[in-house]
Protein backbone atom coordinates (compact mmCIF):
# COMPACT_ATOMS: atom_id res chain seq x y z
CA UNK A 1 0.00 0.00 0.00
CA UNK A 2 1.27 3.47 -0.87
CA UNK A 3 2.23 5.81 1.96
CA UNK A 4 1.26 9.50 2.22
CA UNK A 5 3.51 11.62 4.43
CA UNK A 6 2.19 14.87 5.88
CA UNK A 7 4.12 18.06 6.49
CA UNK A 8 5.35 18.80 9.99
CA UNK A 9 2.58 20.02 12.36
CA UNK A 10 -0.13 19.23 9.78
CA UNK A 11 -1.08 15.94 11.44
CA UNK A 12 -2.97 17.83 14.16
CA UNK A 13 -5.93 18.21 11.81
CA UNK A 14 -6.07 14.45 11.32
CA UNK A 15 -5.60 13.73 15.03
CA UNK A 16 -8.50 16.09 15.84
CA UNK A 17 -10.81 13.93 13.74
CA UNK A 18 -11.22 16.13 10.68
CA UNK A 19 -11.65 13.81 7.67
CA UNK A 20 -9.95 16.02 5.05
CA UNK A 21 -6.27 16.58 4.25
CA UNK A 22 -5.50 19.18 1.59
CA UNK A 23 -2.89 18.93 -1.14
CA UNK A 24 -0.77 21.63 0.52
CA UNK A 25 -0.47 19.46 3.67
CA UNK A 26 1.14 16.48 1.92
CA UNK A 27 4.92 16.20 1.47
CA UNK A 28 4.92 13.15 -0.78
CA UNK A 29 3.28 9.82 -1.50
CA UNK A 30 5.65 6.84 -1.66
CA UNK A 31 4.85 3.62 -3.50
CA UNK A 32 2.61 2.60 -6.34
CA UNK A 33 -0.96 3.86 -6.55
CA UNK A 34 -3.66 4.95 -8.93
CA UNK A 35 -5.90 7.95 -8.12
CA UNK A 36 -8.72 6.90 -5.80
CA UNK A 37 -6.74 4.14 -4.08
CA UNK A 38 -6.58 3.69 -0.32
CA UNK A 39 -3.20 4.73 1.12
CA UNK A 40 -1.62 4.75 4.56
CA UNK A 41 -1.22 8.18 6.15
CA UNK A 42 1.84 8.99 8.27
CA UNK A 43 3.03 12.06 10.13
CA UNK A 44 6.33 13.75 9.30
CA UNK A 45 7.83 11.72 12.18
CA UNK A 46 6.68 8.45 10.58
CA UNK A 47 3.80 7.89 13.03
CA UNK A 48 0.84 5.98 11.57
CA UNK A 49 -2.31 8.13 11.46
CA UNK A 50 -4.78 6.01 9.50
CA UNK A 51 -5.94 5.16 5.99
CA UNK A 52 -7.52 7.41 3.41
CA UNK A 53 -8.70 7.69 -0.17
CA UNK A 54 -5.97 9.43 -2.18
CA UNK A 55 -6.73 11.62 -5.16
CA UNK A 56 -3.82 13.78 -6.32
CA UNK A 57 -6.15 15.59 -8.75
CA UNK A 58 -8.32 17.01 -5.96
CA UNK A 59 -7.59 19.83 -3.54
CA UNK A 60 -8.96 17.49 -0.87
CA UNK A 61 -6.15 15.06 -1.54
CA UNK A 62 -6.78 12.65 1.33
CA UNK A 63 -10.19 11.67 2.69
CA UNK A 64 -9.76 9.75 5.92
CA UNK A 65 -11.51 6.38 6.13
CA UNK A 66 -10.14 4.93 9.35
CA UNK A 67 -7.70 5.83 12.11
CA UNK A 68 -6.95 2.16 12.81
CA UNK A 69 -4.64 -0.36 11.14
CA UNK A 70 -7.42 -2.37 9.53
CA UNK A 71 -8.04 -3.63 5.99
CA UNK A 72 -10.32 -1.57 3.77
CA UNK A 73 -12.25 -4.29 1.98
CA UNK A 74 -15.82 -5.49 1.41
CA UNK A 75 -16.28 -6.27 5.11
CA UNK A 76 -15.08 -2.78 6.03
CA UNK A 77 -17.80 -1.18 3.89
CA UNK A 78 -20.38 -3.71 5.10
CA UNK A 79 -19.74 -2.66 8.73
CA UNK A 80 -19.91 1.04 7.89
CA UNK A 81 -23.20 0.69 5.99
CA UNK A 82 -24.73 -1.53 8.70
CA UNK A 83 -23.73 0.96 11.42
CA UNK A 84 -25.31 3.82 9.46
CA UNK A 85 -28.49 1.80 8.94
CA UNK A 86 -28.71 0.80 12.62
CA UNK A 87 -28.37 4.46 13.65
CA UNK A 88 -31.28 5.49 11.38
CA UNK A 89 -33.46 2.62 12.58
CA UNK A 90 -32.95 3.80 16.16
CA UNK A 91 -33.34 7.57 15.73
CA UNK A 92 -35.08 8.27 12.41
CA UNK A 93 -38.08 7.40 10.30
CA UNK A 94 -36.47 4.76 8.13
CA UNK A 95 -39.04 5.25 5.34
CA UNK A 96 -37.78 8.76 4.55
CA UNK A 97 -34.25 9.55 5.63
CA UNK A 98 -30.66 10.18 4.63
CA UNK A 99 -29.28 6.69 5.10
CA UNK A 100 -25.62 7.64 4.64
CA UNK A 101 -24.30 11.15 5.15
CA UNK A 102 -20.80 11.06 3.72
CA UNK A 103 -18.04 11.99 6.19
CA UNK A 104 -20.47 11.94 9.13
CA UNK A 105 -20.95 8.21 8.51
CA UNK A 106 -17.23 7.75 7.87
CA UNK A 107 -17.79 7.06 4.18
CA UNK A 108 -16.37 10.26 2.62
CA UNK A 109 -18.06 11.28 -0.59
CA UNK A 110 -21.05 8.94 -0.35
CA UNK A 111 -24.66 10.10 0.00
CA UNK A 112 -27.54 7.61 0.14
CA UNK A 113 -31.15 8.80 0.57
CA UNK A 114 -34.04 6.43 1.24
CA UNK A 115 -37.53 7.16 -0.08
CA UNK A 116 -39.87 4.34 0.93
CA UNK A 117 -38.26 1.27 -0.72
CA UNK A 118 -36.05 3.16 -3.19
CA UNK A 119 -32.48 4.30 -2.56
CA UNK A 120 -30.76 7.20 -4.33
CA UNK A 121 -26.96 7.34 -4.40
CA UNK A 122 -24.57 10.23 -4.97
CA UNK A 123 -20.91 9.32 -5.45
CA UNK A 124 -18.81 12.46 -4.92
CA UNK A 125 -15.27 11.19 -4.37
CA UNK A 126 -13.05 9.14 -6.64
CA UNK A 127 -12.40 6.66 -3.86
CA UNK A 128 -16.11 5.94 -3.40
CA UNK A 129 -16.50 5.70 -7.18
CA UNK A 130 -14.02 2.80 -7.27
CA UNK A 131 -16.05 0.96 -4.63
CA UNK A 132 -19.48 1.89 -6.02
CA UNK A 133 -20.42 -1.54 -7.33
CA UNK A 134 -19.47 -3.17 -4.01
CA UNK A 135 -21.41 -0.52 -2.07
CA UNK A 136 -24.45 -1.02 -4.30
CA UNK A 137 -24.43 -4.78 -3.67
CA UNK A 138 -24.00 -4.27 0.08
CA UNK A 139 -26.96 -1.88 0.15
CA UNK A 140 -29.04 -4.53 -1.59
CA UNK A 141 -28.01 -7.15 1.00
CA UNK A 142 -28.49 -4.91 4.06
CA UNK A 143 -31.44 -2.67 3.16
CA UNK A 144 -33.31 -4.83 0.58
CA UNK A 145 -34.56 -1.94 -1.60
CA UNK A 146 -36.82 -2.30 -4.60
CA UNK A 147 -34.39 -0.24 -6.63
CA UNK A 148 -31.26 1.92 -6.44
CA UNK A 149 -30.85 4.97 -8.66
CA UNK A 150 -27.70 7.07 -9.07
CA UNK A 151 -27.88 10.86 -9.06
CA UNK A 152 -24.20 11.71 -9.35
CA UNK A 153 -25.02 14.75 -11.49
CA UNK A 154 -23.27 17.14 -9.13
CA UNK A 155 -20.57 19.67 -10.13
CA UNK A 156 -18.26 18.59 -7.28
CA UNK A 157 -17.43 15.44 -9.27
CA UNK A 158 -15.47 17.60 -11.71
CA UNK A 159 -13.18 18.62 -8.85
CA UNK A 160 -12.44 14.92 -8.34
CA UNK A 161 -11.71 14.41 -12.05
CA UNK A 162 -14.98 12.59 -12.74
CA UNK A 163 -17.83 13.10 -15.16
CA UNK A 164 -21.38 13.63 -13.93
CA UNK A 165 -23.55 10.54 -14.31
CA UNK A 166 -27.04 9.22 -13.54
CA UNK A 167 -28.80 5.92 -14.05
CA UNK A 168 -30.34 2.79 -12.62
CA UNK A 169 -27.93 0.72 -10.51
CA UNK A 170 -30.27 -2.01 -9.28
CA UNK A 171 -33.84 -3.27 -9.52
CA UNK A 172 -36.60 -0.93 -10.63
CA UNK A 173 -37.30 2.72 -9.87
CA UNK A 174 -40.63 4.28 -10.88
CA UNK A 175 -40.87 7.81 -12.33
CA UNK A 176 -42.34 8.93 -9.00
CA UNK A 177 -41.81 7.34 -5.59
CA UNK A 178 -44.60 7.82 -3.04
CA UNK A 179 -43.21 8.23 0.46
CA UNK A 180 -44.65 9.40 3.78
CA UNK A 181 -43.01 11.98 6.04
CA UNK A 182 -44.62 13.40 9.20
CA UNK A 183 -47.86 11.70 8.17
CA UNK A 184 -47.89 13.48 4.78
CA UNK A 185 -47.54 11.66 1.46
CA UNK A 186 -45.14 13.04 -1.12
CA UNK A 187 -44.52 12.20 -4.74
CA UNK A 188 -40.73 12.22 -5.15
CA UNK A 189 -39.08 12.47 -8.55
CA UNK A 190 -35.77 10.74 -7.84
CA UNK A 191 -34.83 10.67 -11.55
CA UNK A 192 -35.21 14.35 -12.48
CA UNK A 193 -35.88 16.23 -9.21
CA UNK A 194 -33.41 18.55 -7.46
CA UNK A 195 -30.49 16.83 -5.71
CA UNK A 196 -31.77 13.33 -4.92
CA UNK A 197 -35.40 14.35 -5.44
CA UNK A 198 -36.38 15.76 -2.05
CA UNK A 199 -34.84 17.74 0.82
CA UNK A 200 -34.81 15.48 3.89
CA UNK A 201 -32.75 17.70 6.19
CA UNK A 202 -35.73 19.87 7.25
CA UNK A 203 -37.97 16.96 8.31
CA UNK A 204 -37.84 17.68 12.05
CA UNK A 205 -38.09 21.43 11.54
CA UNK A 206 -41.25 20.88 9.51
CA UNK A 207 -42.82 19.20 12.55
CA UNK A 208 -42.18 22.39 14.55
CA UNK A 209 -43.94 24.41 11.84
CA UNK A 210 -46.90 22.04 12.07
CA UNK A 211 -47.15 22.84 15.81
CA UNK A 212 -47.26 26.60 15.14
CA UNK A 213 -49.91 26.45 12.42
CA UNK A 214 -53.29 25.75 14.03
CA UNK A 215 -55.71 28.47 12.94
CA UNK A 216 -52.90 30.53 11.40
CA UNK A 217 -52.52 32.39 8.13
CA UNK A 218 -49.22 31.19 6.69
CA UNK A 219 -46.79 32.42 4.02
CA UNK A 220 -44.16 29.92 2.84
CA UNK A 221 -41.55 31.49 0.55
CA UNK A 222 -39.12 29.45 -1.59
CA UNK A 223 -41.50 26.55 -0.98
CA UNK A 224 -40.23 24.24 -3.78
CA UNK A 225 -42.44 21.11 -3.63
CA UNK A 226 -44.43 22.60 -0.75
CA UNK A 227 -43.14 20.56 2.18
CA UNK A 228 -43.30 23.34 4.83
CA UNK A 229 -46.61 24.57 3.42
CA UNK A 230 -48.13 21.08 3.53
CA UNK A 231 -47.01 20.59 7.13
CA UNK A 232 -48.62 23.91 8.03
CA UNK A 233 -51.83 22.88 6.25
CA UNK A 234 -51.89 19.52 8.03
CA UNK A 235 -51.28 21.34 11.32
CA UNK A 236 -54.65 23.05 10.92
CA UNK A 237 -53.71 26.40 9.36
CA UNK A 238 -56.59 28.61 8.28
CA UNK A 239 -54.91 29.48 4.97
CA UNK A 240 -51.48 28.69 3.53
CA UNK A 241 -49.82 30.40 0.57
CA UNK A 242 -46.73 28.71 -0.88
CA UNK A 243 -44.56 30.75 -3.25
CA UNK A 244 -41.73 29.60 -5.51
CA UNK A 245 -40.27 30.78 -8.80
CA UNK A 246 -40.47 27.30 -10.37
CA UNK A 247 -43.84 26.43 -11.85
CA UNK A 248 -42.55 22.90 -12.35
CA UNK A 249 -41.86 22.54 -8.62
CA UNK A 250 -45.29 23.97 -7.81
CA UNK A 251 -47.02 21.41 -10.04
CA UNK A 252 -45.59 18.73 -7.75
CA UNK A 253 -46.61 20.78 -4.68
CA UNK A 254 -50.21 20.95 -5.92
CA UNK A 255 -50.19 17.21 -6.63
CA UNK A 256 -48.94 16.57 -3.11
CA UNK A 257 -51.67 18.77 -1.62
CA UNK A 258 -54.34 16.97 -3.62
CA UNK A 259 -52.96 13.55 -2.72
CA UNK A 260 -53.28 14.46 0.98
CA UNK A 261 -56.71 16.06 0.67
CA UNK A 262 -55.41 19.43 1.89
CA UNK A 263 -57.69 22.20 0.61
CA UNK A 264 -56.39 24.97 2.90
CA UNK A 265 -53.17 25.46 0.90
CA UNK A 266 -52.52 27.13 -2.46
CA UNK A 267 -49.40 27.75 -4.49
CA UNK A 268 -48.36 30.67 -6.69
CA UNK A 269 -45.34 31.16 -8.95
CA UNK A 270 -43.43 34.37 -8.20
CA UNK A 271 -39.89 35.58 -7.78
CA UNK A 272 -39.80 35.45 -3.98
CA UNK A 273 -37.59 38.52 -3.61
CA UNK A 274 -40.03 40.58 -5.67
CA UNK A 275 -43.13 39.07 -4.11
CA UNK A 276 -41.93 39.67 -0.56
CA UNK A 277 -41.47 43.33 -1.51
CA UNK A 278 -44.93 43.49 -3.11
CA UNK A 279 -46.59 41.90 -0.07
CA UNK A 280 -44.74 44.30 2.23
CA UNK A 281 -45.82 47.30 0.16
CA UNK A 282 -49.41 46.00 0.35
CA UNK A 283 -49.04 45.86 4.17
CA UNK A 284 -50.04 42.18 4.22
CA UNK A 285 -49.75 40.38 7.56
CA UNK A 286 -49.42 36.69 8.42
CA UNK A 287 -49.45 34.71 11.65
CA UNK A 288 -46.57 32.59 10.42
CA UNK A 289 -43.94 33.37 7.77
CA UNK A 290 -41.47 30.74 6.54
CA UNK A 291 -38.30 31.59 4.62
CA UNK A 292 -36.36 28.59 3.29
CA UNK A 293 -34.28 29.84 0.35
CA UNK A 294 -31.64 27.86 -1.56
CA UNK A 295 -28.03 28.43 -0.59
CA UNK A 296 -27.00 31.99 -1.37
CA UNK A 297 -23.30 31.09 -1.58
CA UNK A 298 -21.16 28.02 -2.24
CA UNK A 299 -17.88 29.79 -1.41
CA UNK A 300 -16.38 31.77 1.48
CA UNK A 301 -15.64 34.70 -0.81
CA UNK A 302 -19.36 35.36 -1.35
CA UNK A 303 -20.45 35.28 2.31
CA UNK A 304 -20.93 39.06 2.63
CA UNK A 305 -23.11 39.12 -0.48
CA UNK A 306 -25.09 36.17 0.84
CA UNK A 307 -25.68 37.90 4.17
CA UNK A 308 -27.05 40.93 2.33
CA UNK A 309 -29.49 38.64 0.53
CA UNK A 310 -30.53 36.97 3.78
CA UNK A 311 -30.99 40.34 5.42
CA UNK A 312 -33.25 41.57 2.62
CA UNK A 313 -35.65 38.62 2.78
CA UNK A 314 -35.65 38.56 6.59
CA UNK A 315 -36.38 42.29 6.75
CA UNK A 316 -39.44 41.65 4.57
CA UNK A 317 -40.39 38.56 6.53
CA UNK A 318 -40.25 40.46 9.81
CA UNK A 319 -42.49 43.22 8.46
CA UNK A 320 -44.98 40.64 7.15
CA UNK A 321 -45.30 38.89 10.53
CA UNK A 322 -48.12 40.19 12.71
CA UNK A 323 -47.45 41.34 16.29
CA UNK A 324 -47.01 38.17 18.35
CA UNK A 325 -46.72 35.98 15.24
CA UNK A 326 -43.89 33.69 14.23
CA UNK A 327 -41.10 33.79 11.67
CA UNK A 328 -39.18 30.66 10.67
CA UNK A 329 -35.99 31.60 8.82
CA UNK A 330 -33.56 29.09 7.35
CA UNK A 331 -30.15 29.03 5.70
CA UNK A 332 -28.46 26.03 4.10
CA UNK A 333 -25.34 28.03 3.18
CA UNK A 334 -22.57 26.08 4.87
CA UNK A 335 -20.14 29.01 4.73
CA UNK A 336 -22.54 31.27 6.67
CA UNK A 337 -21.95 30.47 10.34
CA UNK A 338 -24.69 30.23 12.94
CA UNK A 339 -23.41 33.38 14.64
CA UNK A 340 -23.35 35.31 11.36
CA UNK A 341 -26.92 34.18 10.69
CA UNK A 342 -28.09 35.26 14.16
CA UNK A 343 -26.30 38.61 13.85
CA UNK A 344 -27.96 39.17 10.46
CA UNK A 345 -31.40 38.52 11.98
CA UNK A 346 -30.68 40.96 14.79
CA UNK A 347 -29.66 43.70 12.33
CA UNK A 348 -32.73 43.03 10.16
CA UNK A 349 -34.97 43.24 13.24
CA UNK A 350 -33.42 46.57 14.21
CA UNK A 351 -33.97 47.98 10.73
CA UNK A 352 -37.54 46.61 10.64
CA UNK A 353 -38.20 48.15 14.09
CA UNK A 354 -39.26 44.75 15.42
CA UNK A 355 -38.42 42.87 18.59
CA UNK A 356 -37.46 39.24 18.23
CA UNK A 357 -37.19 36.39 20.67
CA UNK A 358 -35.97 32.97 19.71
CA UNK A 359 -38.23 30.03 20.36
CA UNK A 360 -35.48 27.73 19.19
CA UNK A 361 -32.40 27.77 16.99
CA UNK A 362 -32.43 24.44 15.21
CA UNK A 363 -30.24 22.61 12.71
CA UNK A 364 -30.56 19.61 10.40
CA UNK A 365 -32.42 16.40 11.20
CA UNK A 366 -30.93 13.45 13.08
CA UNK A 367 -30.24 11.63 9.81
CA UNK A 368 -27.65 14.34 9.05
CA UNK A 369 -25.35 13.88 12.09
CA UNK A 370 -22.54 16.34 12.78
CA UNK A 371 -18.84 15.73 13.42
CA UNK A 372 -17.60 18.30 15.97
CA UNK A 373 -14.16 18.28 14.34
CA UNK A 374 -15.68 19.02 10.93
CA UNK A 375 -17.82 22.17 10.86
CA UNK A 376 -18.59 21.41 7.20
CA UNK A 377 -20.96 18.65 8.35
CA UNK A 378 -23.21 21.23 10.07
CA UNK A 379 -24.68 23.55 7.47
CA UNK A 380 -28.39 24.08 8.15
CA UNK A 381 -29.68 26.89 10.36
CA UNK A 382 -33.37 27.13 11.24
CA UNK A 383 -34.37 30.01 13.51
CA UNK A 384 -37.88 29.87 14.96
CA UNK A 385 -38.78 33.30 16.30
CA UNK A 386 -41.67 35.18 17.81
CA UNK A 387 -42.01 38.71 16.49
CA UNK A 388 -43.25 41.79 18.34
CA UNK A 389 -43.90 45.33 17.20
Amino acid sequence: MAKAILKATRESRVRSGHPWVFASDVVEVKGDYTPGDVVDVFSSKDVYLGRAFYNPNSQITLRMLTYHDEPVNDDFFRRRIQTAYDYRKLLCDINSCRLIYSESDFLPGLIVDKFDDVLVIQSMSLGIEKWKSVITQLLVEIVHPRGIYERSDVPVRRLEGMQQTTGLLYGEVPPRVIMTENGIKYSVDVINGQKTGYFLDQKENRIEVMKLSKGATVLDCFCHNGSFALNAAKGGAKDVLGVDISEEALLVARENAEMNGLTNVRFEAHNCFDHLRELTDAKSKYDLVILDPPAFTKTRSQVESALRGYKEINLRGLRLTRDGGYLVSCSCSQHVSTQQFVDMINIAARDAKKRVRFVELRSQAHDHPVLPASPETRYLKCAIMQIFD
